[in-house]
């Protein structure tokens, strides 16, 4: 069963941040997710809400603002080009792009990447946003997509085979031993979000669970 670190590792340090993501490695995960938007000036940023919100309480468009402006409330604010540069491809990158966000500066920064020491087997693309992967898919066909669904299995699997991949990313609150079980003998390879209890993961391991998204990749490091 594989580790994926949730937004790095956010329960260990602020979510979507280097640090975030440098201590998800430090803690050995086998791949990392975190949150891409577009800012108004068309680069692409780790950030999971629409609004950036700063210390003082103010709310900020991401869509609305230029990344610099947005930098100046959010210091730890990285880009995805930033990100490709501050670390090495050692551990595959799994970019969750967020509903409504445009497509074009991501596909510039995974591009770039692609320049610059990075595989296609180095990275993930994933949404919940079916024209969003389309789009993604048909840039970069190589690249392993992730179809992220909250509860329906049946979407969840329609989707994906328009889309020609066996990674499915669902909420765990919906689902059971006996859609664990039988989703995983059909070859899905399902990933839950977001799994905290070393039990709940145990359990579902041995259901044949292809992997868990984990806010504390520490807890299941000797696992």
């Amino acid at each position: 069963m594989i580790i994926i670190g949730h937004r790095g590792a956010r329960g260990l340090a602020p979510e979507n941040t280097l640090a975030s993501i440098r201590k998800a490695l430090e803690h050995n995960v086998d791949e990392i997710e975190f949150d891409v938007r577009a800012t108004k000036d068309d680069v692409a940023v780790l950030i999971h809400d629409a609004h950036l919100t700063d210390a003082a309480g103010n709310h900020l468009p991401v869509e609305r603002h230029s990344f610099a402006e947005l930098k100046k409330h959010k210091t730890d604010l990285i880009s995805l080009v930033e990100l490709f540069d501050a670390i090495k491809p050692t551990k595959p990158l799994y970019i969750e792009v967020k509903p409504g966000t445009s497509v074009a500066p991501v596909i510039t920064a995974v591009d770039y990447a692609l320049k610059h020491g990075w595989t296609a087997q180095d990275l993930r693309l994933g949404s919940y946003s079916q024209s969003i992967l389309k789009e993604l898919h048909a840039t970069f066909p190589d690249i392993t997509k992730i179809v992220i669904e909250r509860w329906s299995g049946v979407r969840a699997s329609y989707r994906a085979r328009r889309l020609g991949t066996k990674r499915i990313a669902m909420n765990q609150r919906w689902l059971w031993w006996g859609f664990v079980g039988p989703v995983s003998r059909r070859g899905w390879q399902l990933t839950p979000y977001t799994v905290n209890s070393t039990k709940q993961a145990k359990g579902w391991m041995r259901l044949g669970l292809y992997g868990i998204v984990t806010d504390y990749p520490d807890r299941f490091e000797a696992n």
